[in-house]
């Protein structure tokens, strides 16, 4: 059974360089790689600059992902913003992991079970998460993702798929802490910041367990250089039948 994940900073749908607020340019951006599972980072939910959309939903009804995870982390004057999943196939087990480090800014995981039914059925683990901009802080934040009781208590042949920003500038968080953990990456030297002339590997997907990478690779459109400040990350996974 083979299916695509996609990572991707929609930065709320407003442009990286032109700065306009324009969700089409994402909805075209992910609509071309026809995507199975999508990892979010900064998705509004009701904030005036993003027209107070509720971008999970209008995302997953223009894309036919019918099944939806919200996290909220930013809470702004109004409305607010955060981590999202949007999925094909069923999602459950829905829940938070807290990855704050005051005084710095509210980061969460946004932890489901996901279902994947094709001729077999296999349950996977999925991870999103959006981690901070200081090097002390991410190495914080992703030994709580390792040590995490959901990730602990599965069993070791389970499909995981950790992904999302990880504002890893210098790649030192990979063979540090997500290699040891037992994860292989589908993103090593995979450029994606700045959109518009990437330079910087900052978002990532991690696996382990019993699933196989097909392939993975940045969009390169041109909308997609203009929608947001990141490009997106492509990866196509294969679950063997057990």
């Amino acid at each position: 059974m083979r299916f695509r994940l996609i990572s991707y900073n929609i930065h709320k749908g407003i442009g990286g360089v032109d700065r306009r607020y324009r969700l089409d340019r994402i909805v075209d951006t992910l609509r071309h790689y026809d995507p199975d599972i999508v990892f979010l980072q900064e998705v509004a939910d009701g904030m005036p600059r993003a027209r107070r959309h509720r971008q999970t939903d209008l995302l997953g009804e223009q894309l036919n992902l019918s099944h939806r995870a919200y996290q909220q982390n930013v809470l702004l004057a109004e409305g607010h913003y955060g981590n999202a999943i949007l999925s094909r196939f069923p999602l459950f087990d829905i829940s938070d992991i807290d990855l704050t480090v005051p005084p710095k800014k509210r980061r969460r995981a946004l932890l489901a079970s996901c279902r994947i039914r094709g001729q077999h059925e296999r349950t996977l683990l999925l991870l999103n998460t959006h981690l901070g901009l200081a090097g002390f802080e991410r190495v914080m934040q992703v030994q709580r993702i390792l040590n995490c009781e959901r990730l602990q208590h599965v069993h070791g042949t389970t499909p995981v798929i950790v992904g999302g920003d990880y504002n890893d500038v210098y790649g030192t968080l990979n063979k540090r802490l997500m290699e040891p953990g037992g994860f292989r990456t589908a993103s090593r030297q995979v450029r994606t910041f700045p959109a518009v002339m990437p330079i910087n590997t900052l978002d990532h997907i991690y696996y382990r367990g019993s699933i196989v990478l097909h392939h993975s690779f940045p969009c390169r459109r041109q909308i997609a250089r203009q929608a947001s400040d990141h490009l997106p990350l492509v990866a196509d996974f294969e679950l063997p039948v057990e």
